[in-house]
């Protein structure tokens, strides 16, 4: 029988994108698989469909261009690397060759935040604001492993391009049964329901939202945690009803600049749809360089690790 995953149990990221696109590609003759030269990921697609993949070695704009004009002759590019580079040494070849004609590229990649002890060079905590300013560009960020399968297979039908963010992918707590939750991109994930205020969370840091939950529930005191798992488009009428239903107390935690991000576009919903809330705190990394550590001693020194988050929790609840 096949081995099923619970909440708690770990799972590479990595090897989930690889048997997902090995799979795929016998569906979709017209997948592609490129990496500059980070292909750890891809392994099994590699070796099923070795003329369908494409190491370019150490450059990310040439992988990307590639990616493009295969694209342009009908196929479907996965292009799998590291973050830092692929978002901000690629970037204007994903904004002119790919977003401008709305191609289907897939791009994939590890090191979303603070991750992997890599040191500032090596953290991707700039990328989401700047994929979310890109037109046609569809944005994730994804903390589930098992998920990660999924938006890959629902993106084989999408026409323009996909941004999808990982932590280092090696090993990743999953956070939901099989099945548990209807997963799709655009729309959010309610991972705990809860009345006394919400919690928007994305990527590596939804376990850490679910632990301070359960810290808070503890004094008697009910949390909603909400997977925003896609920022772009990001799901509107999700947001309005969770600041609704808890009294207007919401707290964004995010792996991310802490404006840029998802809190900058939760703010946006809220005051484009004239929402009043009673309480608003978003916890993310500070304008600075974050410097070597691992991921949660970078959070807790950052001001928004386990002990951070309970406490912005605490304080928006008890706001007036």
């Amino acid at each position: 029988m096949p081995k099923t995953f619970t909440f708690g149990e770990f799972l590479g990221a990595r090897s989930v994108i690889g048997t997902t696109l090995a799979e795929l590609g016998h569906e979709h003759p017209n997948l592609w698989v490129l990496t500059p030269d980070i292909g750890a990921t891809v392994i099994e697609f590699r070796d099923t469909f070795p003329d369908r993949f494409i190491d370019v070695g150490l450059a990310e704009q040439v992988c990307v261009g590639i990616a493009a004009g295969l694209a342009y002759d009908g196929n479907i590019p996965v292009v799998s690397g590291m973050l830092p580079f692929l978002s901000m040494r690629a970037l204007e070849q994903i904004r002119t060759d790919v977003c401008y004609p709305n191609l289907p590229v897939k791009i994939i990649g590890t090191h979303g935040g603070l991750v992997g002890n890599g040191g500032s060079t090596h953290y991707a905590v700039e990328d989401l604001a700047l994929m979310c300013a890109l037109t046609n560009m569809t944005v994730t960020s994804v903390g589930d492993p098992l998920m990660v399968g999924e938006v890959i297979r629902q993106s084989m039908s999408m026409e323009g391009p996909l941004y999808v963010r990982l932590a280092v992918g090696k090993k990743d707590k999953v956070l939901y049964e099989p099945g548990e939750h209807d997963i799709r991109i655009g729309k959010g994930i309610t991972a705990r329901q809860g009345t006394d205020a919400t919690i928007f969370t994305h990527g590596t840091v939804v376990a850490q939202a679910l632990d301070a939950a359960d810290e808070l529930a503890k004094d008697g005191r009910s949390v909603r945690v909400v997977d925003m798992f896609t920022l772009k488009p990001i799901d509107a009428d999700l947001i309005v009803q969770c600041a609704e239903e808890t009294g207007g107390r919401v707290v964004v935690l995010e792996d991310h600049l802490a404006y840029g991000g998802l809190a900058s576009r939760v703010a946006d919903v809220v005051a484009d749809r004239g929402i009043r809330l009673a309480a608003f705190e978003r916890l993310g990394i500070p304008q600075v360089y974050a410097g070597f550590g691992d991921d949660e001693e970078l959070r807790d020194k950052h001001g928004y690790g386990l002990s951070a988050t309970v406490a912005a929790l605490r304080r928006v609840i008890a706001a007036d």
